[in-house]
């Protein structure tokens, strides 16, 4: 028997079999598992009424609610491909985004009408505007709001059994750092496979309960939407994410996980008086979109209360690829080792395969030490670039993924990502991982937050320079950081500069911006080109 792979079937399991289960938590509305798949449902009766036909881009912008959950289910289950626009971008990007994609439909947060008022008269191929909620609006927009188009709509649940599963449900845009964004495609076997890899990889079940603090308009939620519902789980929607928020809910809705990027785990583990708050229902804190040093790992599961691991993985890749897990094949282990292991880049997940190359695509020694790039190739990575083949082929050129990672490996299959190909500092012909020097001033104890990046230097060609920002009412000087890092790697490593900042600039997950630290000093250099692509998001 061969049945189309789709996640529209985690909706009708999760109906079936948690149907009077609270299953989605968003503000004040509860909303068990069958209340969600008849709004689902109803999407899909109110999009078929429109007239959006099979393979149609469906937009959505706004922040993490329980509406563009229902997105995730809704729009694939009509035929459509769901759109989640990034909230942080401006109008002329979400312009070049909806004219390269040709979305017909867009859905929008009042939040967001002085956008939508702009993108409204240059977006051309958009023929319907609908606000999630209620908000004044001209002829132009459907004068109903989310709501009141689903409740005049007919249930139109789909029999997934007539479903391509090749079809594409999901368009993801890069956040375009090198260049135009590109539209990551998913299928609706991608997807499926990807959720049950990480529910394998992850032990997901009908006990946890997860807060979505990750924005589920970036790199597909992470898969949280697909394998919470998947596993009959419950969703905690975070509209964004505020450290004491964040721990109130925790508290109130007993949640059991939610992830982070390292600057939110700083954020979090820094928030005065986090001791008050019952964060004992807490198992797991996963930490991904960039490096995680083993202090950040360790102060997490301290103020916490609860396991910390690190994943990998790329918008490209639906996204996890590989989970920092304790393999027991390591045998005991002391608690620093252990934590170690925690934040490494980890080991490739069921369905995946990884491997570190050298530019003739040869694999490098598993020793822990010899640098190359990451690739990877698995059920998990997209279909391709929307409407760019060259772009699609020299992104997988030979059945492989190139992610643009440098790493190194073992024989215990485990991943370290040392940078970014265009972040890797070539100076005086040797190579310096920032990532590694960024763990170093992490684990200061005034540090809260470093990054460092390369730049000119008439003799070495580029020097490190490390741009920091310290805790609150804490005291650090250039010397002090300089001698802290020379103690703990080699002196060429050290960077050569500090600039002190009240905070790093970061993009919409909250990841450091290092082109918008690097930029200003060889924006009259020639540009170094380390590789092709910047695919991790």
């Amino acid at each position: 028997m061969n049945l189309p792979l789709t996640p529209i079937r985690f909706l009708h399991r999760a109906a079936g079999e948690y149907g009077e289960k609270v299953g989605v938590v968003c503000g004040d509305a509860r909303l068990t598992y069958l209340e969600f798949a008849d709004r689902v449902h109803r999407l899909t009766g109110a999009l078929q009424q429109w007239g959006i036909r099979a393979g149609d881009r469906v937009a959505f912008l706004g922040f993490n609610c329980h509406r563009l959950l229902e997105a995730y289910y809704g729009v694939p289950q009509a035929g459509a491909v769901l759109l989640p626009l990034n909230v942080r971008l401006t109008p002329h990007e979400q312009q070049v985004i909806l004219d390269h994609s040709g979305t017909r439909a867009v859905f929008f947060a009042p939040e967001f009408l002085p956008v939508v008022e702009e993108l409204r008269q240059t977006a051309k191929a958009v023929e319907w505007w609908a606000p999630l909620e209620p908000c004044a609006l001209g002829e132009w927009a459907d004068q109903r709001h989310y709501d009141e188009i689903l409740d005049a709509a007919d249930p139109a649940p789909a029999d997934w059994t007539q479903i391509d599963e090749n079809s594409i449900a999901e368009l993801f845009y890069t956040s375009g750092s090198t260049g135009t964004p590109k539209g990551v495609m998913l299928s609706h076997r991608t997807l499926y496979l990807h959720a049950l890899y990480v529910v394998i990889s992850t032990g997901v079940d009908d006990t946890k309960v997860e807060l979505h603090t990750i924005p589920l308009f970036h790199a597909n939620g992470w898969g949280r939407p697909h394998t919470l519902t998947f596993a009959g789980a419950r969703h905690v929607m975070a509209k964004r994410f505020d450290p004491v928020s964040v721990l109130e809910t925790v508290e109130r809705e007993r949640v059991t996980a939610f992830s982070m990027v390292p600057t939110m785990a700083t954020s979090l583990v820094n928030t005065p008086g986090i001791g008050n708050y019952d964060l004992s229902s807490l198992e797991m804190a996963f930490l991904g979109g960039a490096a995680s040093s083993t202090a950040l790992v360790r102060a997490v599961e301290k103020a916490l209360g609860c396991r910390a691991q690190v994943g990998y993985g790329l918008t490209e890749t639906s996204p996890v690829l590989c989970t920092a897990r304790i393999k027991s094949t390591l045998g005991e282990l002391t608690d620093e080792q252990r934590l170690e292991r925690q934040s490494m880049t980890g080991t490739a997940m069921a369905g995946v395969e990884m491997r570190v190359v050298d530019l003739e695509g040869q694999d490098v020694p598993r020793d822990g030490k010899t640098i190359g790039e990451i690739v990877a190739r698995s059920d998990v990575v997209m279909d391709g670039y929307w409407n760019e083949l060259e772009a699609t082929w020299q992104a997988i050129p030979d059945g492989w993924l190139r992610t643009g990672d440098m790493a190194v490996w073992d024989e215990q299959g485990y991943f370290l990502v040392v940078d970014r190909k265009k972040d890797i500092i070539i100076s005086g012909g040797e190579n310096i991982s920032s990532i590694e020097i960024e763990k170093v001033l992490a684990a200061h104890p005034a540090v809260y937050e470093a990054a460092v990046v390369g730049v000119p230097d008439e003799k070495w060609g580029e020097v490190p320079k490390a741009f920091v920002s310290l805790k609150p009412g804490a005291q650090a000087s250039e010397a002090e950081l300089n001698d802290y890092v020379r103690e703990r790697l080699a002196g060429f490593k050290a960077p050569k500069s500090y600039e002190f900042l009240e905070s790093l600039p970061k993009g919409s997950t909250g990841k450091i911006l290092k082109r918008a630290l690097r930029e200003p000093y060889w924006a009259l250099k020639e540009k170094r080109i380390h590789g092709s692509g910047d695919q991790r998001r």
